[in-house]
């Protein structure tokens, strides 16, 4: 049967054979051909040519971190990087796994030969490279041509196909492998494997947006939305419940910043909207807590992006998910606001949420953090209007809002280390009110001695504790010399517990 053009729509068998490399590279390189997302390639040359910049910037910004020196050339239709093996346990096919997270790249391909545009070479090294891939098993060749040759795709199709015909059954349709040809100028590119990008525009070809983020599965999912547009994003969070909550929504955004936000530097601006939402329950109608919370928000994420001159704020409502987004109070919500508020969520449902955040990698560390926006028990407005929430508004302080975001923590969200949210977020000096008391001091450092009120758990059982814990109460952990009490402190906070270690321990307690 005679071999024509064909594709396949997921990755092909690895091919075993060394590669065929250009001789002016070194042969530990790796070779990638990369594709360019159709929404990139669809724009006039000058637009086109300004979103291929940005996107070879990301590139690099993905792949240097990884030790394997990317090396990348811009040829229009096709990317094509290089990249040294890493060494160590790691190769370049697991750095360039980060490309999978550049937005404006369709696909990439490892280049199994680079060689020169002749047929007989073609088909000679193909066959070389693939008769042991195709044996027993359906392929097709799909070759692709650019400039001047005195063969056609046809002849590399044909001629390839028939080489590789004695080891296997040509399939167009559903081929097992497929035999990739590109040949560009003066060089042919073989290759039979095909990885799948995010497309989108890459990150930075829009002007910055603020996003406020909860921690929650929606926020985090708005905001990969809209740099999947090529926006790039700061994050303003409006903190209602203390370190945990604060350390919590840092751990979701950290996934936002270090695996999608390549090309940029995102900020977290953490606002501390404890005043805020004490005079709001002590001089605003019960019912109207929820909407004037979210104005409140927004006035601070207007007040953010003013000061870093962006043009458009983010949130993760969808309409009709709770009681604050049903389209009249979002409507009341929205006045609020001077600048376009873009809500990529809208129409989705939380199951459709949950699904891109788990393919995202926030789903898990969502999950785990508590819902504080709701304040409120009872039976909330849910057609409210502008007017009535201007006047619910009317008694706070008018400074309230201009206070918190002036006294913001600001962060840059890719220099956050493990380490430094723990220094930060798990310690505490003293006992909060109301807050419940461990001692998880082991058996050795236990001289009978006991704080008064406070539950002694020997280190052995604490796997059975975490299961029987109140999440809505806040927990304090202590031992002699903070070992234990960090480590299960830290074990709560990651299972969605609000939970802290005290420092100086059983010495501060008995003072």
């Amino acid at each position: 049967m005679r071999a024509d053009a064909g594709s396949a729509s997921k990755e092909s068998r690895p091919v075993p054979s060394r590669p065929h490399m250009d001789p002016q590279s070194d042969s530990r390189d790796a070779h990638y051909l990369v594709r360019i997302a159709a929404e990139v390639a669809s724009k006039s040359n000058r637009t086109r040519r300004r979103f291929h910049q940005q996107l070879v910037r990301n590139l690099n910004d993905a792949l240097r971190p990884t030790g394997a020196n990317p090396r990348i050339r811009d040829r229009w239709s096709r990317l094509f990087i290089t990249l040294a093996e890493p060494g160590g346990a790691s190769t370049a096919d697991e750095a360039m796994e980060a490309a999978t997270r550049v937005f404006g790249l369709s696909s990439y391909s490892r280049v199994d030969a680079v060689i020169d545009a002749d047929l007989d070479e073609i088909v000679r090294v193909g066959h070389d490279l693939y008769r042991d891939a195709v044996t027993g098993h359906r392929y097709a060749v799909a070759p692709r041509r650019t400039g001047r040759h005195s063969f056609s795709s046809r002849d590399v199709a044909v001629e390839l196909g028939a080489a590789l015909n004695p080891y296997g059954t040509v399939d167009l349709t559903t081929p097992e492998v497929t035999v990739h040809v590109e040949v560009r100028d003066h060089r042919a590119y073989l290759f039979s494997s095909r990885t799948e990008g995010p497309g989108g525009l890459p990150v930075g070809v829009q002007a910055r947006a603020v996003c406020l983020i909860s921690g929650g599965f929606d926020s985090a999912v708005a905001a990969w939305l809209l740099l999947k547009r090529g926006v790039p994003l700061d994050y303003v969070f409006c903190n209602l419940a203390g370190p945990a909550f604060e350390r919590s929504v840092i751990q979701v955004t950290r996934v936002l910043a270090d695996r999608w936000s390549y090309g940029n530097r995102p900020r977290i601006h953490v606002v501390d909207f404890g005043e805020a939402v004490g005079q709001l329950q002590e001089r605003v109608t019960p019912r109207y807590w929820q909407v004037v919370l979210k104005r409140l928000m927004y006035r601070a994420a207007e007040q953010v992006a003013a000061d870093i001159d962006a043009d458009a704020l983010v949130t993760g409502e969808s309409l009709g998910q709770v009681s604050s987004q049903t389209l009249r109070n979002l409507r009341a919500i929205e006045a609020a606001a001077t600048r376009p508020v873009l809500r990529p969520l809208v129409g989705f449902d939380k199951q459709e949420i949950i699904r891109i955040a788990e393919r995202i990698g926030t789903a898990a560390l969502s999950a785990r953090v508590k819902e504080y926006c709701a304040i409120l028990s009872g039976k909330p407005v849910t057609a409210a209007k502008v007017l009535a929430v201007d006047r619910e508004e009317a008694p706070l302080d008018p400074g309230l809002v201009d206070r918190a975001v002036a006294a913001r923590k600001v962060l840059d969200v890719r220099k956050i280390a493990d380490s430094d949210l723990q220094r930060d977020y798990l310690w505490v000096d003293s006992l909060p009110a109301g807050a419940r008391v461990i001692d998880c001091r082991p058996r050795q450092q236990d001289d009978g001695w006991r704080h008064p009120g406070s539950k002694r758990v020997l280190p052995g059982d604490f796997p059975d504790l975490v299961e029987i814990l109140n999440k809505d109460v806040e927990y304090v952990l202590f031992c002699d010399n903070g070992v234990q009490s960090g480590q299960f402190a830290n074990l709560l906070q990651t299972v969605g517990y609000e939970a802290y270690a005290l420092k100086d321990g059983t010495k501060a307690l008995r003072g």
